[in-house]
């Protein structure tokens, strides 16, 4: 088995999934997020495109239905004893299924939670369920229990997420080599992505973000490469990722003279950041981060170029998305304790100069001031 915890780790997940369901009093939890699929008993696949639903009992018993496909996949990454294998035909519901799983297993009549908030759970699928299981079990909408768990890692998470920031620290530098007057877009996002396979690392759970010129100030991947020029900008947004947990880094590289207004964004993105490092901890709340990075950026006059958010947690996630609750904007009252991992980034696009700045990492929050998981200066990068 490909297990990267120990049976013990996975006993002590389960058991605070138990304790969270029969505190929100559910007698089970049926479960379409594969991160919280991953997280309680290390079942790795991008099978949750198709159906599949995990079910977890306040008994401690596991019940997977999914796909022929994934049945080996299941068999050899988790420790799932009890899997169910839904037919691929014409008209086929798994849904159907589904509730003939949940009735072999005595869920029947029970109050049940979902997780409905996920990837894995289509519209038309989630109405396929909640009809195949009217008038047999009461559901109710549960879709951050696991979240919340996942959101405070242990120590054996915790050595893994160090291991993806060494990663990210590995992916900068290998940009930066790239990174010149003439240089391939396309050849950079390649050595940054090879110095995270070649480190053991994995695919990322969303792409990495890369645009030079106008298309530096976007902050999501698109199709398309060019070449930089002579006086050019280059924004990287990417994680290292070690067994699916993510360690984001965010950077603005100029290329030849820096313009006045990076410099100024720059120092206004310094400042902001470590604002942010200092709201970072225990006593805190997520909104009470986005509040110290805004009062900064307007302050520095930079209320037009922010984001009305300044991070988020990371942990083991899967496609679409690196990102994970609590996200820092204002209002959120999560409160912040010591195990999150959290990536804070100071994003400015001016689209009246034309010119971006970013700086941005992850940290480990401790007991005290938290723990940059990047090795790599703040300074301004110039090429």
């Amino acid at each position: 088995m490909a297990l990267h915890f120990t049976t013990g780790e996975f006993a002590v997940r389960r058991r605070l999934a138990e304790a969270a369901m029969e505190a929100s009093g559910l007698a089970g939890l049926l479960i379409f997020q594969q991160e919280s699929m991953y997280y309680l008993t290390g079942y790795d696949s991008f099978g949750f495109c198709f159906f599949q639903c995990l079910y977890l009992g306040l008994d401690g018993r596991f019940a997977l239905i999914t796909r022929s496909a994934d049945l080996r996949q299941a068999q050899h990454t988790s420790i799932i004893g009890d899997i169910r294998i839904w037919t691929d035909e014409e008209g086929a519901d798994p849904a159907v299924q589904l509730r003939a799983m949940l009735d072999d297993l005595g869920a029947r009549g029970l109050r049940l939670g979902i997780e409905t908030a996920s990837y894995g759970l289509t519209y038309a699928n989630g109405r396929k369920v909640e009809a195949a299981l009217a008038g047999f079990c009461t559901l109710e909408p549960a879709a951050g229990i696991i979240d919340r768990l996942r959101a405070v890692k242990s120590e054996a998470e915790l050595h893994y997420v160090r291991r993806a920031g060494a990663l990210a620290d590995a992916a900068l530098d290998a940009a930066l080599a790239e990174t010149k007057q003439g240089a391939d877009e396309g050849r950079i996002l390649a050595a940054m992505q090879g110095a995270i396979f070649a480190g053991g690392g994995d695919y990322p759970a969303n792409e990495f973000i890369i645009g030079s010129g106008e298309d530096a100030l976007l902050c999501r991947y698109h199709s398309g490469r060019r070449h930089l020029s002579a006086d050019d900008q280059l924004t990287l947004e990417f994680a290292g990722v070690f067994r699916h947990y993510h360690a984001a880094l965010m950077r603005t590289v100029v290329i030849g003279r820096p313009r006045d207004a990076h410099e100024r964004m720059h120092e206004a993105c310094a400042e902001a950041l470590e604002a942010c490092e200092a709201m970072l901890r225990p006593g805190h709340v997520a909104g009470e981060v986005f509040d110290a990075h805004a009062r900064v950026m307007d302050a520095q006059g930079m209320a037009a170029a922010r984001l009305n958010a300044c991070g988020y947690s990371l942990g083991a996630k899967f496609t679409p998305s690196w990102m994970d609750p609590p996200m820092f904007y204002r209002g959120n009252r999560e409160a912040l304790v010591p195990g999150m991992v959290m990536f804070l980034h100071m994003i400015l696009m001016d689209s009246s100069s034309g010119a971006a700045m970013t700086l941005g990492r992850t940290y480990i929050l401790t007991a005290g001031a938290p723990e940059p998981l990047s090795q790599a200066p703040l300074a301004l990068l110039r090429r």
